[in-house]
């Protein structure tokens, strides 16, 4: 079975340490207690993607470490296929990670084995099959370039923030973005970003989103407000409940903006979900807990 979700994208072991403020620039602060565990960008929006009821596999490489061990359990466990994973030579990619008494985070990536992930003839037709492909750019350049072009609806959460090649731009149909990385991208008019994609989500933090698409007036999503514990993956947790939600919709039918902004609120009650617990894959909710949410929200 095809899945509906495929995720190409990276894979950390997160290294967590809780401060009372982040440091400025060339200062030393004291941390609590340190806690090791699995994260990265591609696996937290696969964790999420799964989690949230989709058919979810994921093109990833993982080295041949204890950190590569951990994901690639942890994953299972979250119900993510990773038949299309492969092994490097080189060590799985490490976080590091700050957080600060208001849950805030500063986050440093070394990419390991994310650095040399490519297709695979096999990856690119399930990739090629599958609903929703969903990207990140903690992985080369060249391989979210290649995913585009073979997907039949291409997400990309442009994170962290980069000039993206024009022929990259041609292949997206949803970009995810948040204001400083939409900044990057089109500069301060976030407006400016329809002219680069069809349709583009710009995440505000604790203030929601706001959804643009061609030829449609701004629709804006607000936030849920809750008691923020650690804002580690949110936005992947939206990003991965989003690209599920819009799995849902028909393959014949496309993806309407009145569907994308029923994905955007799923999104956005999933994130805040997610801002009540530390981690990362730890912090991602579940389909039941999700749509319970949601259903006090908006129904």
């Amino acid at each position: 079975m095809e899945p509906d979700v495929v995720v190409v994208g990276s894979a950390n072991v997160d290294l967590v340490l809780p401060v009372q403020r982040i440091p400025r620039p060339g200062e030393t602060v004291l941390a609590g207690v340190m806690t090791r565990g699995p994260g990265g960008k591609g696996a937290n929006q696969a964790a999420a993607s799964a989690r949230a009821g989709a058919q979810t596999a994921m093109v990833v490489s993982l080295g041949a470490d204890d950190g590569g061990a951990l994901l690639r359990d942890t994953l299972t466990g979250a119900g993510v296929d990773l038949s299309l994973a492969t092994t490097s030579d080189a060590p799985t990619g490490t976080a590091i990670i700050t957080v600060d008494e208001s849950g805030e985070n500063s986050i440093v990536v070394a990419p390991g084995a994310n650095g040399e992930l490519a297709l695979t003839p096999e990856s690119a037709h399930v990739i090629g099959g599958a609903k929703i492909v969903l990207a990140q750019l903690e992985i080369p350049m060249e391989t979210v370039q290649e995913a585009a072009a073979t997907s039949s609806y291409f997400i990309l959460n442009a994170a962290p923030a980069a000039e993206l090649p024009s022929a990259l731009l041609a292949d997206i149909d949803l970009l995810v973005v948040n204001e400083s990385e939409a900044e990057v991208i089109a500069g301060p008019d976030r407006a400016a970003l329809l002219k680069l994609v069809p349709a583009a989500v710009v995440t505000l933090g604790a203030a929601g989103a706001v959804i643009l698409t061609r030829g449609n007036d701004e629709i804006t999503v607000p936030g849920v407000p809750v008691d923020v514990v650690d804002t580690t993956a949110a936005g992947d947790t939206f990003c991965g409940v989003l690209a599920a939600t819009l799995s849902s919709v028909s393959a014949i039918e496309p993806i309407t903006p009145s569907d994308l902004t029923n994905a955007v609120r799923r999104a956005t009650v999933a994130a805040s979900l997610s801002v009540q617990t530390a981690g990362a894959i730890a912090s991602v909710p579940h389909g039941d807990a999700i749509d319970a949410r949601y259903a006090e929200v908006y129904l």
